[in-house]
């Protein structure tokens, strides 16, 4: 990537009540390192969390977004209530998501869409099941889904890969084949976007950790770390943050 900084977002998932408010402080009162950081909290923490980083680097950003502006939705969010709420960008397309709830390429794509209109960051997941990759499908799997999950624009998007199988489990691809994964991310993004698609950040998602951060963010096309349960310590989230 052309960019210098790179990024690492800590997804909160279903964790987090006031109390946790004290690691967002914590990293907001951190000394301003070389990376660019963001915590996506539960919808319920994000008003607080963006106070508590309010002054500081900190991005704080939502885990999910719903298509419409507004509407009989129930229990939905929509990019307004988002960005009144303080939040600057959002993940769209995770696997949980993909899985739990069913969400299809197409509506990613809308997700994603809507995000960036509205001024949102848009984090789209891609990744392969365990099943695929013992299958020997993991290139097309990505490959439909950056063609199924994408916006029309590379417009303040990032895109995060993060085999299914590597996410809670502490299991890790190899080196080998997360740079392969990145290379043929970045092929993809060039051929849809042109150069401007050398810029567009690629995030690496899946039990990143401090003791492997500095081996994952040195990889080729590897802009940065979508961080799961690490993101919840303060202390874990910001050892990451320095192996940039």
């Amino acid at each position: 990537m052309a960019n210098t900084q790179k990024m690492i977002v800590g997804n909160w998932k279903m964790f987090g009540t006031e109390p946790m408010l004290a690691e967002i402080a914590a990293i907001a009162a951190a000394p301003a390192g070389a990376a660019i950081l963001a915590i996506c909290p539960p919808f319920t923490l994000i008003e607080r969390a963006a106070r508590a980083a309010q002054g500081s680097p900190l991005l704080i950003g939502a885990q999910d977004v719903h298509v419409a502006e507004k509407g009989a939705h129930t229990g939905c969010i929509s990019t307004a209530m988002l960005t009144d709420s303080g939040a600057t960008l959002v993940i769209v397309g995770h696997s949980e998501r993909r899985a739990d709830n069913h969400e299809t390429d197409t509506q990613i794509k809308a997700k994603a869409t809507a995000a960036i209109a509205a001024g949102l960051q848009a984090i789209v997941c891609v990744g392969e099941t365990e099943a695929e990759r013992d299958a020997g499908q993991t290139l097309a799997v990505i490959e439909s889904q950056l063609d199924g999950s994408l916006p029309e624009t590379n417009l303040r998007l990032v895109i995060a890969y993060e085999p299914v199988w590597a996410i809670g489990t502490g299991r890790t691809p190899t080196e080998a084949q997360v740079a392969e994964v990145h290379a043929a991310i970045r092929a993809h993004l060039v051929a849809r976007f042109g150069v401007t698609g050398n810029t567009t950040p690629i995030l690496y998602g899946g039990s990143v950790k401090p003791e492997n951060a500095h081996a994952l963010l040195g990889l080729p096309n590897v802009d940065g770390a979508l961080v799961g349960g690490a993101s919840l310590s303060a202390t874990s989230f910001l050892a990451i943050a320095a192996a940039v």
